[in-house]
């Protein structure tokens, strides 16, 4: 029999592996569907499919702490917003992956501008490490920034200041509720933004229609409750690992779908990334392996 850590960590690995066919999900979706309005029926209908299992919690929150939820919900909104709009301007999605992983090295700085609370120094070994991964990334062959490049950036950034809002200002809101609120706000947001600036298709072929349902049902549903069960199973530092591995297999996604080119400098700064955000996490994953060996 399976030992339930072992099961743990097949859950958290195939809800990386499900994150990683999401990018692919979507890129597909966008050649039927507008970016916006894409993303806006994506996370609404995700809502309407945990509204069951929350509605009770919904009615018991204060109108206070809906608000709370709701604003930082919009920037969740903002967030995915940017990220889709990245998707569509990008030829392929493995070097963005990468650059998305960035925002777990943003949040303290953001959290330092916005709080004053100073990063640790695991932080300021790794930043140098993953701002030169990022140059070797996005600029090694000149001093540009691509569209999909930048709002892949903003998409980074956003998520850093929605990971340290959602901290401190929705602790008090039951986990699936605020899920609901999350996605409920960030598909109507995208939803207005595709009614008043995008231009919707005559028609929407058949096949556009299943990436839509993929990315919904596998990428959103389905990787949410294995990332949920993984964690209720594995421990932190085993999760916090294979986590990592998201854009690793973007990247080889993006390689087999797109043939996306993957130069040595690329793919230097791809590793040297994946350095930044280990050394940065190394410190909570030997304090944690202490505490289990004492």
């Amino acid at each position: 029999m399976m030992l339930p850590e072992r099961r743990g960590d097949l859950f958290i690995l195939t809800a990386t592996l499900l994150a990683s066919a999401g990018w692919l999900f979507s890129k597909e979706a966008l050649n039927g569907l507008p970016p916006a309005g894409f993303v806006g029926w994506r996370f609404l209908l995700a809502a309407l499919l945990l509204l069951p299992f929350c509605w009770r919690q919904l009615l018991a929150i204060p109108a206070a702490n809906l608000l709370k939820a709701g604003a930082v919900g919009t920037i969740m909104g903002m967030n995915l917003l940017f990220w889709i709009l990245a998707v569509s301007h990008s030829e392929g999605i493995g070097e963005g992956a990468f650059i998305m992983s960035l925002s777990m090295l943003m949040v303290p700085l953001v959290a330092w501008l916005l709080f004053k609370e100073r990063p640790n120094r695991a932080f300021w070994t790794a930043l140098p490490i993953a701002v030169s991964g990022l140059f070797l990334l996005t600029m090694g062959s000149g001093l540009s920034l691509s569209l999909g490049q930048l709002l892949f950036l903003l998409a980074s950034l956003s998520m850093a200041l929605y990971f340290n809002l959602n901290s401190r200002f929705a602790r008090r809101i039951p986990p699936v509720a605020l899920t609901f609120l999350h996605l409920a706000v960030t598909g109507v947001m995208n939803l207005l933004y595709s009614a008043l600036f995008e231009l919707w298709p005559e028609r929407i072929p058949s096949q556009t229609w299943g990436w839509f349902a993929a990315s919904v049902l596998l990428a959103t549903s389905l990787r949410f409750a294995c990332q949920t069960m993984g964690q209720k199973f594995s421990n932190v530092a085993n999760a916090a690992i294979i986590m990592m591995l998201e854009p690793v297999w973007t990247v080889l996604i993006s390689v087999f779908w797109y043939l996306e080119p993957m130069p040595p400098q690329k793919i230097a700064g791809c590793v040297l990334i994946l350095l930044a955000l280990l050394s940065y996490r190394s410190r909570n994953l030997l304090a944690w392996y202490r505490t289990r060996w004492k």
